[in-house]
């Protein structure tokens, strides 16, 4: 049983004797080996109280490796969400640029100035967009 490795693992990777841990888990020492061995498990409230005790979660705790299947699932989002916020600031510097170009009353100087404004403005509406969908997305889970 994988709990048993971890309890046992974490146990003496933070330098915890059976009793010691068991004091903190309010259990026996008895208990602590029973666990490490496989051959009971703790309830819930222990559970918690190990999470607290050996400073892991509960899913580190029990081998549930949730930050692989996060990984697996949402990985590629953030070099989507940097594509979208780099190509949203230089759309919008673009537009800058060429409306400041074509007005043809602004020294080279302002036009710069101009297409760094809207740049910013484009990683702002890519921001706002982001959260927008952010939202949307929580509040139909």
């Amino acid at each position: 049983m994988e709990l048993g490795k971890n309890i046992n693992a974490l146990r003496k990777e933070k330098g915890f004797s059976q009793e010691k841990l068991a004091e903190k888990v309010n259990v026996t020492r008895q208990t602590i080996s029973n666990w490490e061995l496989g051959e009971t498990s703790p309830n819930p409230e222990q559970l918690i109280l190990l999470s607290i005790a050996l400073d892991k979660s509960i899913d580190e705790l029990v081998g549930n490796d949730m930050t692989h299947r996060l990984n697996e699932k949402c990985g590629d989002n953030t070099k989507s969400i940097k594509k979208i916020y780099t190509g949203l600031a230089f759309l919008c510097g673009t537009i800058a640029g060429i409306w400041s170009f074509s007005a043809n009353r602004f020294r080279y100087d302002e036009m710069i100035l101009l297409i760094g404004a809207g740049m910013i403005i484009g990683l702002c509406l890519a921001v706002v967009c982001h959260n927008i969908l952010n939202y949307l997305r929580n509040s139909s889970d």
